[in-house]
């Protein structure tokens, strides 16, 4: 549920979303939240944060503040900002949009959840096609698993259902602005870390996949209950802004 609130707290929700965003982002990049698997970090713990903000207050407050978040986070990781600026806040601030937008719309859940695994079927398919790091049957295996938890979360939790479906689909868009992003700037500029420039397009689709891959469960396994903790928490002393997806 999505609340009716003034400016003030618009704002105020907006600059812990970044704090907190930026916070546990670095967290994790120091491996401090997830686990470190040889030099593999598992970054998407840290989309937790905008994701609830975004279906709590609203498209801006979950976009605005994570744009904000990453931005600094990128600057204290990599410290590329043109990078950042071009591909880090517009994927952050689409993605969260997204949730915000989609959370508060009644949907079909069968038709979404058909929607959402197709989605991710065929990009994890392109990226096999192309040679992006060999996701081929594991694709399949991956499109089913998603399914089959978007149904389990809309059985368990129906007043969820757009919300764990709008997951979906922004981490989809911003997953793609990611890869393909990053892609493009290697075209034109070194990127920083030593990971070179004038990548292949397999690199791209190698991106997408892997930051979706890597959100995806945060964003299915830990938001969804915060979600409706924090409804249940605040549904008294705000008031609703009436009928929405989020509703049972």
């Amino acid at each position: 549920m999505e609340y009716r609130v003034g400016p003030a707290l618009k704002s105020t929700a907006t600059a812990v979303n970044a704090a907190l965003y930026a916070g546990v982002g670095l967290l994790t990049y120091l491996g401090v939240f997830t686990p470190i698997v040889g030099v593999v970090r598992f970054w998407g713990v840290a989309v937790v944060v905008p994701a609830v903000f975004a279906a709590l207050f609203g498209p801006m407050v979950g976009g605005i503040g994570a744009a904000i978040g990453i931005f600094i986070t990128d600057l204290m990781i990599h410290g590329d900002a043109l990078l950042s600026l071009t591909v880090g806040v517009p994927a952050n601030f689409a993605m969260f949009a997204v949730i915000g937008l989609l959370s508060h719309r009644k949907l079909n859940p069968k038709v979404w959840v058909a929607a959402a695994a197709s989605t991710a079927s065929i990009l994890y398919i392109l990226t096999w096609m192309v040679g992006g790091g060999g996701f081929g049957a594991p694709a399949l295996i991956i499109a089913a698993a998603l399914t089959l938890i978007l149904l389990l979360l809309i059985q368990r939790w129906r007043e969820l259902s757009s919300f764990a479906v709008s997951t979906v689909l922004g981490n989809a868009l911003g997953s793609l602005i990611v890869g393909f992003g990053v892609w493009g700037y290697s075209q034109f500029f070194a990127l920083p870390m030593t990971m070179g420039r004038s990548l292949p397009m397999a690199a791209a689709l190698t991106w997408f996949t892997w930051t979706f891959s890597n959100q995806m469960p945060f964003l299915l396994v830990l938001a969804p209950p915060i979600v409706k903790a924090a409804w249940k928490a605040f549904r008294g002393p705000m008031a609703a802004r009436g009928t929405t997806g989020m509703e049972a």
